[in-house]
């Protein structure tokens, strides 16, 4: 080989060499460009999914919103506030006062076994019954069926005194009767699939679309400010002219209809 040929292949081989390192380099620069960017979707993506989280976390819970909503008062209702619930012939001298969340299972023991005994006792005219609606379940197991189950006795009661009785039996009913840890009464469609067991509530279209709207939420939870007011601590409570009615154990409320009838004759008499 001449030493020109020579020459120009070493030349060329410089040229080639020099183009491939422009072509790495631009190379280096174009993922480098490319690695900056991502990092900057990624921060970008990572600041808008923490401000997504913190606007969700500072986002008021629905019921503690439901605070502020419109307050409806069912028909049925005296008071300020819609939340004086009192049912029975206006003849009658004395009122039964009624403390219970619809979630409590000793509500549903009393239900079941007192309950046809109390309702017997209301259409003679015995008593009248003041209703008080308790939620403190959801607070100590956490949930919203006692809030939620309460708003819908309120459409129940915005139909009838005897749809709100009615729904209130079949609500502590043994077949619909959830266990308290079992949130089922926060489930719409559960409530109404209850309430379509009550002739006046069955297929009620207006009864079914205040329950789902959530009509009564708000008056829910001033119902249950009385529970709180009132300094109750536990449910099924009975009250008669600010006295206790208590079973033999002198504490909680009578669970046999032989206790009950003890204590609501003493009551009378009182």
């Amino acid at each position: 080989m001449s030493k020109r040929n020579s020459q120009a292949a070493k030349t060329a081989a410089r040229e080639r060499l020099r183009q491939e390192r422009e072509r790495q380099a631009k190379r280096d620069k174009a993922k480098r460009q490319l690695i900056v960017a991502a990092s900057v979707v990624a921060v970008l993506a990572a600041a808008g999914g923490i401000g997504y989280a913190v606007v969700q976390n500072n986002k008021p819970a629905y019921w503690e919103a439901a605070k502020d909503d419109k307050l409806v008062k069912p028909a049925n209702t005296t008071g300020t506030d819609g939340t004086t619930v009192v049912i029975g012939k206006s003849s009658a001298k004395k009122t039964l006062v009624m403390y219970e969340d619809p979630r409590c299972p000793v509500c549903a023991d009393f239900e079941q076994t007192v309950g046809p005994t109390v309702k017997k006792d209301l259409d003679a005219g015995k008593f009248k019954i003041q209703y008080v609606g308790a939620t403190f379940l959801d607070k100590n197991l956490t949930g919203e069926g006692s809030k939620n189950a309460l708003s819908a006795l309120g459409a129940a009661l915005n139909v009838s005194p005897e749809a709100f009785l009615e729904y209130k039996t079949a609500m502590y009913s043994k077949k619909w009767h959830p266990e308290e840890t079992t949130d089922k009464f926060k489930d719409d469609g559960y409530l109404i699939e209850i309430a379509d067991t009550v002739p006046a509530l069955k297929g009620n279209t207006a009864f079914q679309k205040a329950v789902k709207d959530g009509t009564y939420d708000r008056w829910a939870l001033e119902e249950s400010k009385i529970f709180d007011k009132d300094g109750i601590s536990g449910t099924p409570t009975l009250k008669m002219d600010g006295k206790t009615l208590t079973g033999s154990d002198g504490k909680n409320a009578p669970m046999s209809v032989a206790e009950f009838n003890t204590a609501l004759e003493a009551a009378l008499k009182g």
